[in-house]
């Protein structure tokens, strides 16, 4: 049986992809500042690689290698950009693009060892469209996109696989708030009348294009962005 590590699976786009792996057969593992009661989670920051080390220890010895990672931690953040400070800016780089960083790195060993590898990395669809007031946001998630393409081709040799899916228009938290800040140039509800598929997404709909790209039939898919946003982005 494979085991996979989500992180970011205590809540949100998260948890769905987590509770998708585990309903198709494989052991899940997931980090979370704030871990959920299910199954083995475990609190950890993802841009402090010394508690990912750790938590892959106890991992490892648990459940055995890590050959499916996904990596769903995120921070989101609004401030326009003439008042955003560095310190801001860092924090929301070190979480959604330097905590890919380090949980790849983590798990590669298992990975390589194994000569097969699961990699989806969950962007967002702003990389595409850009957002107001998230700039430090969308460039760590374009980063995130370009360093899935680079990693594709790096370990694609070694059986791995790297993909990403960028979320788009998905009801979660995070989008609530940008409707309660009137941040979404409108109400969720006039963004439905103008989404081509005529609803909102659902954290469902990630997880079931992870469960793609992790599984073993989505061998010959590497270095690709999939978006998941009902026909906004295309």
């Amino acid at each position: 049986m494979r085991t996979a590590l989500v992180t970011g699976g205590g809540s949100g786009i998260g948890l769905a992809i987590a509770q998708r792996l585990e309903a198709d057969g494989l052991q899940v593992a997931t980090l979370d500042l704030n871990p959920s009661d299910r199954g083995f989670s475990r609190k950890a920051d993802v841009s402090d690689r010394a508690q990912v080390d750790e938590a892959l220890t106890e991992i490892r010895e648990q459940l055995g290698p890590v050959t499916v990672l996904v990596n769903a931690a995120g921070m989101e953040g609004y401030k326009r950009f003439a008042n955003l400070t560095f310190e801001a800016w860092q924090r929301v780089i070190d979480v959604n693009l330097n905590g890919v960083f380090h949980c790849v790195q983590a798990v590669l060993p298992d990975m390589v060892e194994a000569g097969w590898g699961r990699i989806v990395n969950i962007s967002s669809s702003s990389a595409h469209s850009g957002q107001p007031f998230m700039t430090h946001y969308v460039a760590a998630k374009s980063a995130v996109n370009g360093l899935t393409k680079a990693l594709a081709l790096e370990l694609g040799p070694q059986g791995i696989t790297v993909n990403a899916v960028p979320p788009g228009f998905i009801d979660t938290p995070m989008l609530r708030r940008s409707e309660e800040r009137q941040l979404l140039g409108g109400t969720v509800e006039e963004h439905i009348q103008r989404t081509p598929v005529r609803r909102v997404g659902r954290p469902e709909d990630i997880a079931a294009a992870c469960a793609f790209l992790a599984s073993e039939e989505a061998g010959y898919i590497t270095g690709q962005i999939l978006g998941v946003n009902g026909g906004r982005n295309t």
